[in-house]
């Protein structure tokens, strides 16, 4: 599915320099915004089956390039994200005094961090009014990667979908957006010898202010 994204953006890209420049425009624009994501991790071991949950907000700031066709009523367009977006972390210490045998108490220092990669968004401008007002109404296709440190195991990297709306308004080239974004359930499941399962669910709201060429 993500090489299908990639090769459809691509595709999108290379006949926007084959076709008439008064109905395709290319650029960068900056964006910032929020992400929030709540998850809750269940260890699933005969010793521990509690629920651990949390809740992050993060700050993020960067950029995307773009290729949108402008028609007279709609724009279709693609953007790519060439960073990555913090979706949080956190740390914790496990200490479990009841093993048998020291070695294979299950204690230390955890940590995990989730991030969005690859992120590309699909969307349609669609008018409100003749004051170059637009309605936002878009889905993401992203990569979520982890980086974790547990005691046997570890978790994978999952492709997300996403749903976007929002509003904007065109001033001649430029552009100015808000949007919210909402991507499906999370579901991780450790590897390498753990039990350890993650269920969670992400959010953004997002501000871009684009240039088109």
């Amino acid at each position: 599915m993500k090489n299908f994204i990639r090769c459809l953006a691509a595709s999108l890209m290379l006949v926007s320099l084959t076709t008439a420049k008064a109905e395709i425009q290319y650029g960068l624009a900056l964006i910032a915004g929020q992400t929030g994501a709540s998850g809750t991790e269940n260890e699933g071991t005969a010793s521990d089956t509690s629920d651990r949950s949390k809740n992050i907000e993060e700050v993020f700031a960067g950029g995307d390039i773009f290729v949108e066709h402008v028609g007279d009523n709609f724009t279709f367009g693609v953007s790519y994200v060439p960073l990555e977006i913090d979706l949080g972390d956190g740390k914790r210490t496990d200490t479990n005094a009841g093993a048998d045998i020291a070695a294979e108490a299950d204690t230390g220092d955890r940590s995990a961090a989730a991030k969005l990669e690859d992120l590309f968004t699909f969307y349609v401008n669609y008018p409100l009014g003749n004051e170059g007002w637009y309605g936002l109404a878009g889905m993401h296709m992203a990569t979520l990667t982890t980086q974790e440190t547990l005691n046997t195991s570890s978790y994978g990297n999952e492709d997300l979908l996403g749903l976007m709306l929002g509003a904007g308004v065109r001033a001649g080239n430029l552009k100015y957006e808000v949007a919210y974004s909402k991507f499906e359930d999370i579901e991780l499941t450790a590897s390498g010898g753990g039990t350890n399962t993650i269920d969670a669910e992400a959010d953004a709201l997002t501000l871009r202010v684009s240039i088109g060429f």
